[in-house]
């Protein structure tokens, strides 16, 4: 098992749930290629979508439904600071998992997190779990209380 599936696993038990991640046939770097492997509606998967401030460096992480984008201007309001997109070596340094396989949870540093209203229309959601093939299904209330993501409108 990788570390970053490891970590991912091991955050999700930590929180009190039973769920193990999967892995898949194919690669679900993408929504659209996860949604396709589990067999669920694009706005099913979770994407993990990291900005880095512009004047802070800091990263911020917006949880989006699979077939929403994130508005840059409704983003930059609740970081409170224009964003831009996170450098690929930021986002690994920060969370430990590389794009593709960015997790909601596991990440080595904690990030303000805010989460896009629409994953709350599912009864289960899925997200990457560390790995460019592995995700893992749970329910939006799991996945706002194990992230402590704020619902915002973040999404055009």
């Amino acid at each position: 098992m990788s570390k970053s599936l490891a970590r991912v696993t091991a955050a999700l038990h930590a929180a009190g749930l039973d769920i193990t991640p999967l892995e898949m046939p194919d690669e679900t770097r993408t929504a659209q290629q996860a949604a396709d492997a589990a067999g669920v509606h694009l706005d099913q998967i979770v994407k993990s979508i990291l900005f880095a401030g512009a004047s802070s460096g800091h990263l911020y992480l917006f949880l989006t439904a699979g077939g929403n984008q994130v508005a840059p201007d409704r983003a930059a309001a609740l970081a409170g600071e224009p964003l831009a997109r996170a450098p690929i070596d930021q986002v690994r340094a920060v969370t430990g998992f590389a794009i593709g396989g960015v997790a909601p949870v596991g990440h080595l540093t904690p990030l303000p997190i805010w989460a896009d209203p629409r994953i709350t229309a599912f009864p289960v959601v899925w997200a990457a779990a560390g790995t460019p093939r592995h995700i893992f299904p749970i329910s939006p209330a799991d996945l706002l209380r194990i992230t402590g993501a704020t619902l915002a409108p973040f999404t055009s």
